[in-house]
């Protein structure tokens, strides 16, 4: 059997199955699959220090309870909203406000909204 026959038996499998394979594996060869990523760990958490983010994702998340301050930020920070638009989110959280902003526009979004009252996430 070729190790990519093996592969193509394992894509097949459902999550329930594959996490017994795991542990038959382990058992029977007596290693643990989790050692194996705490060794890999250090070199791995390092390559993504290196590249820092520079596009948030700007979420309202919680509205809060000051309807009108939170309606005005919102749309001082998204002029293409219309009083409606803003209104809606502010009622249908969680709201992605911008899908891809500049790290200062998106610091600069999230301080104006919790300002107002409400919560943002940045991801």
């Amino acid at each position: 059997m070729t190790p990519q026959a093996i592969l193509e038996g394992i894509k097949v499998l459902k999550v329930t199955e594959l996490a017994e394979l795991v542990k038959a594996i382990e058992t029977e060869f007596g290693v643990s699959a989790a050692a194996a990523v705490m060794t890999a760990g250090p070199a791995a958490a390092a390559a993504p220090a290196a590249a820092e983010k520079t596009e948030f994702k700007v979420t309202l998340k919680v509205a809060g309870t000051e309807k009108l301050k939170v309606i005005k930020a919102l749309r001082a920070a998204c002029p293409e909203l219309g009083l409606k638009e803003a209104s809606d989110a502010f009622s249908n959280t969680p709201f992605v406000i911008r899908e891809s902003a500049p790290k200062e526009e998106a610091e600069k979004i999230k301080k104006a909204l919790e300002e107002a009252g409400s919560q943002v996430e940045l991801s």
